[in-house]
């Protein structure tokens, strides 16, 4: 005897009392994305990559248009005619672009290790150890997220001036050295490690100073890197502070340095667009870098049973 079952309709599985009833086959469950859905994610990514890359895109291209080519076409064209670098080098040649750099680098180098540094012991005292008004202290650093950074500006100004840092690479530096923020990140990466792990390294005999460099930052790299690219973006990008601080041409970053080539060339936008390019492709490679940092760093720094 043999039993005829209908193939359009869905096959009931018999489950024992008392058990959750499974789905039929064929049914769409959470995970189960219709066409008309996956269309419409589509086009919101493409519109989101417009956004975010199409300006990029524009200024490279801009850069690399020939002299004789017009940049303000009916239709847009991505792609030069006249390809050509010799823009760059007008750049380096109207203003000493690499003394600006190596300035700029300096503050970042300069921020991004008071970060990680001043960072990670402050996100480990607030995890890991208990003393008191530990909570107050958490929440100014909360606090301190919702102010804008114009509101402190005037303060930290006056407090530079007091500190004789004035017109100093390392007065630029100076108040972005240790970022609320990144305080707050590394406070959550540490807090995320099981108290199990200090518990038993206190037992063994390990002092604070041996947990958080044995323990705590192996497990922690890749928080580390995350704090590394904000503070490095943060610092190379900065416009207005550097423009406050510095008064000697001689010391000024390649932001405020970028300033004067877009006061002299401002008919050409094509140096202007290379200018940009040049202060952009750092960012670019110290993100590619430490995006492999921070992948390795989430794979090494599980803690396993």
């Amino acid at each position: 005897m043999s039993i005829v079952t209908d193939p359009a309709r869905p096959v009931e599985v018999p489950v024992e009392p008392g058990t959750a009833k499974p789905r039929r086959r064929g049914s769409f469950g959470f995970n189960s994305i219709s066409p008309t859905e996956k269309v419409v994610r589509y086009l919101l990514l493409v519109f989101v990559l417009l956004i975010t890359i199409g300006p990029f895109l524009w200024q490279l291209s801009t850069s690399l248009k020939g002299s004789g080519e017009d940049i303000y076409t009916r239709i847009p064209r991505l792609l030069p005619s006249q390809p050509t670098l010799s823009h760059y080098g007008e750049v380096a040649d109207t203003i000493p672009v690499w003394d600006y750099m190596k300035n700029s680098l300096l503050v970042a180098v300069l921020v991004v290790g008071g970060n990680i540094v001043g960072s990670s012991l402050a996100g480990f005292a607030l995890s890991r150890l208990q003393f008191r008004f530990r909570r107050i202290v958490l929440g100014l650093f909360l606090a301190t997220l919702v102010l804008p950074g114009e509101v402190t500006i005037i303060s930290q100004y006056v407090t530079v001036r007091e500190l004789g840092l004035a017109n100093t690479l390392f007065g630029v530096a100076l108040p972005g050295m240790i970022g609320a923020l990144n305080v707050l990140l590394m406070f959550n990466a540490f807090r995320s490690l099981p108290i199990e792990v200090d518990q038993a390294a206190v037992v063994d005999g390990a002092n604070v100073w041996q947990r958080f460099v044995y323990i705590g930052l192996p497990s922690v790299r890749g928080t580390i890197s995350v704090v590394a690219i904000f503070a490095f973006i943060g610092a190379w990008d900065d416009f207005l502070w550097p423009l406050i601080v510095l008064t000697d041409p001689d010391k000024y970053t390649l932001t405020v340095g970028l300033q004067y080539l877009s006061g002299t060339f401002s008919n050409n936008p094509r140096l202007i667009a290379a200018g940009t390019m040049i202060a952009f492709i750092p960012i670019v490679i110290v993100f590619a870098v430490c995006q492999r940092f921070f992948f390795k760093g989430v794979e090494e720094g599980a803690v396993k049973g």
